[in-house]
């Protein structure tokens, strides 16, 4: 056998194998043009359903009368009246929760001389809620016959009737002689900064504080002793060393250099 008679041909499709091929594939061309249809139809409906969610979920929060604002609390008081508060906040009651402004009302509360800090807040789904937190007194600033609250930061906050028992006193005449060389703010800062280094049993035996000038702070106890504080420079210190050195008996101690404290005179009689 020669070698082309050992060559094996491969048969040629017939038309009727070809017409077979074809129509078994169209079937499926038709199911893939089905399905990628269905996808795009399925991409369409579920973005318009998104678009139709978005835009009811915005007509409820924006324009709705299902989550509007028709309640306002107040949290955190203690001497300063709920209804000043809420009168001074003037929340928009009656508007979509999601409308209402807070930053205003907070800057409003922020101005009353009593409020230490505050923060408004929109609680889901018909509340505002105001949390105040008030100054607290440490001292009682007295000018002729008007008391005065000063916070630990040297801010006059609030007026008394007569001065509460347990604080100690500035007197204004004392801050006279300080006015002209420095601001006013910056010597209540001062004082307060020397009353809150002082622990509570200390505090309530002071009966008033001298400022001579912002070096020369003095406290007179209820006992008639005195204490040259200085300034206001490193009041931790001086307080620990007011305490120990108060173990001597004396009428006067000076703390004002705290490394080198020193006492004089013979002490008050009790």
């Amino acid at each position: 056998m020669s070698v082309g008679e050992r060559v094996r041909k491969h048969p040629r499709p017939t038309a009727a194998a070809a017409g077979s091929t074809a129509a078994a594939a169209h079937p499926r061309f038709s199911r893939r043009r089905w399905r990628g249809r269905l996808a795009r139809w399925r991409t369409a409906l579920l973005l318009g359903v998104a678009v139709l969610l978005a835009a009811t979920l915005g007509w409820l929060l924006w324009f709705s009368d299902y989550v509007v604002a028709d309640e306002v609390a107040v949290e955190g008081l203690d001497k300063l009246p709920a209804a000043k508060v809420l009168d001074i906040a003037d929340v928009a009651v009656g508007t979509p929760l999601i409308r209402v402004d807070v930053e205003g009302p907070e800057q409003r509360v922020r101005e009353l001389a009593p409020v230490l800090s505050v923060q408004v807040t929109r609680q889901w789904p018909r509340s505002v809620m105001i949390t105040v937190v008030e100054r607290q007194p440490v001292a009682v600033l007295t000018e002729g016959d008007t008391s005065r609250a000063l916070d630990g930061n040297g801010v006059l906050f609030r007026r008394y009737p007569t001065p509460p028992p347990g604080l100690p006193r500035v007197q204004a005449d004392d801050l006279a002689a300080v006015s002209a060389g420095a601001a006013r703010d910056d010597a209540l800062r001062e004082v307060a900064a020397v009353v809150t280094a002082l622990d509570d049993s200390m505090a309530r035996r002071v009966d008033y504080v001298q400022v001579s000038s912002l070096d020369a702070i003095e406290l007179v106890l209820r006992s008639g002793v005195r204490v040259q504080w200085g300034s206001a420079a490193d009041p931790e210190v001086k307080a620990d060393v007011l305490d120990a050195l108060m173990q001597v008996p004396a009428a006067v101690y000076d703390v004002s250099v705290p490394t080198m404290p020193t006492t004089s005179g013979r002490a008050p009689a009790s």
